[in-house]
């Protein structure tokens, strides 16, 4: 959010108010750095109470959020580096995002914008910076991190001669809130994680949408489940009808105890192999047939695309951990039938902060090859000779879970 720049005449009238007049507390003040400087790239964190570590099934904690940086300047500004530090301990290092990896991350805001040469800023232009820092599982976490910019930009308001910068701003505390534990929101074997964290291929974590006033990336952790048969394959037959596929008319369970605060029920399946026509898709039937559940203490629940009429529970009811809500559908904007699952901090399922969240119980059996690009019958998969058991865990992307049959 930007800040208001107050002009000369209300400057003048604020210092003619004579200090006497304020009460002792009224006062409101900040902590100002030692000395001032000239920073033609601003930089702030979007969701600055959300930076919050999950453990992940690479025994990595993940922390996951966006930097957005704005030119504040008459002329174009170019982004070099980015390097994310320790707040307290700026010599210590957690990521540096140049070269190919900053042209990956740093993004236009908007829906999923494609990677690409972002890094030149113009005049009152913004860019997200999404960040994944991942660290061991037997690290000590920082309190806190900032981020040191080296950039290029104009060497003053009245000139547009280019000159290099260095300089930290941004610093973000990471909450210390351990993530809710789930239950699995299926069951069974073969699950693939599609379209989830921490990667930025997928559709969900680059999603930055535009609702109610403000920006918001609810799916930063959302996940879209589908099921591989025994062959390996999402589908057999007839590519373009949902019953194909073998996730299809799964059940799906409720993830914890909570109160119903939403559902729809009422469209139809999508033909699987495209996605619909966007004329046809709303913000209120993007995600189709599905279910919102207040699990308490500020947490939602979300599941997504839902078969026709196969909603179980309605607005109000009270739901137990496990307990069938629906069945697996082909509703919404979706190309082929899936769970989309997330955890929010509101009941607004695309204006809120997706929250990450842990599962209790499950495997990891092996992977898809993240080479294939379409959901397709000859999709290859990578199952390890053993499963790997896993407990307070987030599953990561293209992994194939089994969630067991309880």
């Amino acid at each position: 959010m930007q800040r208001d720049i107050f002009g000369f005449i209300l400057a003048a009238a604020i210092s003619a108010v004579a200090p006497s007049s304020f009460a002792a507390g009224d006062r409101i003040g900040r902590a100002a750095p030692p000395t001032d400087e000239f920073t033609p790239v601003t930089a702030s964190v979007l969701s600055p109470n959300n930076p919050i570590p999950v453990l992940a099934t690479d025994d990595k904690y993940h922390v996951d959020y966006e930097l957005v940086l704005t030119n504040a300047l008459h002329a174009t500004s170019t982004i070099r580096k980015v390097t994310i530090v320790d707040a307290n301990h700026p010599s210590r290092v957690f990521a540096t995002y140049d070269g190919k990896a900053l042209l990956d991350a740093l993004r236009p805001p908007g829906l999923t914008q494609a990677p690409g040469k972002h890094e030149e800023i113009a005049p009152a232009a913004v860019r997200i910076l999404f960040v994944d820092l991942a660290f061991p599982a037997d690290t000590k976490l920082p309190k806190s991190v900032a981020h040191r910019l080296d950039l290029l930009a104009a060497k003053n308001m009245a000139s547009s001669e280019a000159v290099p910068y260095s300089y930290t701003v941004a610093p973000v505390r990471l909450r210390t809130l351990k993530p809710l534990v789930l239950r699995p929101p299926l069951r069974g074997k073969h699950w693939v994680v599609l379209n989830g964290c921490c990667g930025l291929d997928g559709a969900h974590r680059v999603a930055m949408l535009p609702v109610n006033g403000g920006s918001w990336v609810a799916q930063r952790y959302a996940i879209d489940y589908m099921r591989l048969d025994a062959k390996g394959h999402f589908f057999e037959g007839d590519e373009h009808a949902p019953e194909s596929y073998a996730g299809y008319n799964a059940d799906v369970h409720a993830v914890a105890d909570g109160t119903v605060v939403e559902t729809l029920n009422t469209l139809d399946d999508q033909v699987p192999g495209k996605l619909p026509d966007p004329s046809t898709i709303n913000i209120h039937n993007i995600d189709g047939n599905h279910v919102v559940t207040d699990l308490g203490g500020g947490y939602y629940a979300f599941y997504a695309h839902m078969r026709k009429g196969s909603v179980a529970v309605k607005r109000g009811d009270h739901v137990k951990a496990g307990q069938v809500i629906g069945k697996l559908g082909n509703t919404g904007n979706t190309s082929a039938p899936h769970l989309h699952f997330h955890i929010m901090d509101s009941t607004s399922v695309l204006g809120s902060d997706g929250l990450p969240y842990v599962i209790d119980k499950f495997a990891v059996q092996g992977e898809i090859n993240p080479a294939a690009k379409r959901v397709e019958s000859d999709y290859r998969v990578g199952l390890a000779p053993k499963p790997t058991p896993q407990r307070n865990r987030f599953p990561l992307d293209l992994q194939i879970l089994d969630f067991g049959e309880k």
